[in-house]
């Protein structure tokens, strides 16, 4: 399998600051990566480098985080054991150690910065030595270090591993952990003229119609942005507001419809859309970009399971809060943030959420419920009780609907998107995140 293209070199001891808190933050403190990049946050150590050092202090970190278990494996070779009481020293180690071994920095700027933070931390400057030794040795043995290493099988959690050898069979397993080791691309929804876009940006037209190309630089530097031309999306999360068929003068609901490229597609449509999400920030970032493009929704700041509609509606896309393990390559963090009994909680959430999104419905209506997650608990277990519960009844999904994409639509009529679907012969324009989607109809 390729490698995935490194980013390049940049010295600097403040990046590598921000990175190792960053690690912390996320392995320590379990909080989201992209919270603590918020640029709204003005105030964080990240927010306050300028934008070359961002791009690098994210690259190291998400870097990190993607080969998290290859790193320990080295470091569990250069350590007969692990220092206690160090402070930050193994978090400090383990950023070090992801630019010596996978990215484009020369092995001194890597060293030379760990050891300006190391003897900067007051618990772990007594082990200066040691640092200094272990990544001096690591620089040396880079290329042999990990040889023989099951890359696919050591970054992934052991509980994640055992529940997709479950579903999914060893075989599509490692393809799934494989398909995480390689950088995203970047996934546009365009409004119109996919080709012209795809040829003006230097990407490709995916068979859903979605614009992919691989990111270079700041994402509102590109053609296209400022105008309102497109926007960012994944091609699987594209998907399920197609699914609600022809909604131009309809009245939608985009239920948790933040951070908003579903609200765009069924505004694009000609949807009369209400987007609700809990999340006021994350609903003013959508309002942004609904102005940017030029479109409108209601938006409603609500919890779910509280809020109540003045009428019903005649479509409802419910993209579902989840575990959100089918985006662990574009978010390689939630591999290491979540946990097997997340599954059950959150299902529980889901399932109060389907009931108030049909009792919302008009007779007849459609309801189109998606999460992002590989986890059938959080997928077709819901749709199946959904549909139990409530009487609904399954619309299947026709591959046409989608540009014809392979090996998605199951049995069942419902779709089942992986990261290692849709291949590509340069491995950073293939993949897909991955999602559960199913149709359903109210009696």
């Amino acid at each position: 399998m390729a490698q995935p293209q490194k980013p390049k070199s940049a010295t600097g001891l403040a990046s590598r600051q921000a990175a190792t808190g960053l690690l912390i933050a996320v392995l320590d403190t379990r909080q989201a990566l992209d919270g603590l990049i918020d640029p709204s946050d003005g105030g964080t150590a990240f927010n306050r480098l300028g934008d070359r050092d961002r791009r690098l202090a994210r690259a190291i970190v998400s870097t990190t985080l993607r080969r998290f278990g290859e790193i320990e494996a080295a470091l569990d070779r250069m350590l007969d054991r692990r220092p206690r009481k160090a402070g930050a020293l193994i978090r400090i180690l383990q950023i070090a150690a992801a630019q010596i071994l996978f990215m484009d920095v020369a092995d001194h700027a890597a060293v030379s910065t760990a050891m300006d933070q190391v003897t900067a931390d007051p618990d772990g400057r007594h082990f200066k030595g040691l640092a200094n030794a272990v990544l001096r040795r690591m620089a040396r043995e880079k290329d042999t270090v990990l040889v023989g290493a099951d890359a696919p099988r050591l970054d992934t959690p052991d509980w994640l591993w055992t529940r997709w050898i479950k579903s999914y069979g060893e075989e599509t397993t490692r393809a799934i952990a494989a398909a995480h080791l390689v950088e995203p691309s970047l996934d546009l929804t365009v409004k119109e003229d996919a080709a012209g876009w795809a040829e003006k940006l230097g990407g490709i037209v995916l068979p859903s119609g979605t614009v992919r190309l691989v990111p270079t630089g700041r994402v509102a530097d590109l053609p296209g942005y400022a105008e309102g031309a497109w926007w960012v999306q994944d091609a699987a999360a594209a998907l399920p507001a197609r699914l609600l068929g022809d909604v131009a003068g309809k009245r939608v609901a985009d239920l948790c419809a933040a951070p908003g490229g579903k609200t765009a597609t069924l505004a694009h449509a000609g949807a009369s859309v209400t987007a609700v999400d809990i999340s006021a920030p994350r609903l003013e970032r959508l309002s942004a970009n609904l102005k940017r493009l030029g479109l409108s929704a209601d938006v409603v700041a609500a919890d779910l399971l509280a809020w109540q509609p003045s009428e019903p509606f005649d479509a409802i896309l419910l993209d579902a809060p989840c575990t959100a393990t089918g985006t662990i390559r574009r978010h390689p963090d939630t591999a290491w943030l979540k946990q097997s009994a997340d599954v059950k909680s959150i299902a529980v959430r889901q399932a109060g959420m389907i009931d108030r999104a049909v009792s919302w419905l008009k007779p007849g209506g459609t309801l189109v419920y998606c999460t992002c997650s590989l986890e059938p608990q959080e997928g077709e277990g819901q749709a199946a009780a959904a549909i139990a519960r409530h009487g609904l009844t399954p619309s299947p999904i026709a591959a046409d609907e989608i540009g014809g994409i392979a090996g998605v639509v199951t049995e069942a009529g419902y779709l089942r998107t992986l990261p290692c679907h849709l291949p590509d012969p340069n491995p950073r324009l293939a993949g897909l995140d991955g999602f559960f989607i199913g149709r359903l109809i109210k009696p």
